[in-house]
């Protein structure tokens, strides 16, 4: 009897170009000052892609804003995206980092995304982007 493969594992090799809601920002009026914003979202679900079984997480992002700061709900729904989504803990957090960047430009962000035990195994995936130049 073979291994059952789960419908969500193809999304692997594939999963920088996943469509993903657009995250929408606003401009930041104190550009030439440098702060940080953290944020925390405490309703992260996916689904694991290996048994189907839903995922439950903390997000932790922090960035420091340019010209641009995330607008909040459109990265709730944003997040809500990933509630169907098939994904390894990895990719997730990576992928979340990428949209965010691509969308607020900030001059930094990491994020930080601690997934609830599963199997007797707690996994936190770290990720940062640091602008060049």
């Amino acid at each position: 009897m073979g291994k059952k493969k789960s419908s969500y594992e193809g999304l692997q090799k594939s999963v920088r170009s996943l469509k993903t809601p657009e995250i929408e920002v606003w401009e930041n009026q104190y550009s030439d000052r440098e702060y940080v914003i953290h944020l925390e979202i405490p309703e992260l679900t996916c689904i694991c892609p290996k048994t189907g079984l839903p995922d439950f997480a903390v997000i932790r992002l922090d960035y420091s804003p340019r010209k641009w700061c995330v607008e909040l709900k459109s990265l709730k729904m944003y997040v809500l995206f990933y509630r169907d989504v098939g994904i390894f803990h990895e990719h997730l957090t990576n992928k979340i980092l990428d949209d965010f960047v691509k969308a607020a430009q900030p001059a930094w962000a990491k994020i930080e995304v601690v997934m609830n035990p599963r199997g007797g195994i707690s996994t936190t995936v770290n990720a940062e982007f640091i602008k060049k130049g």
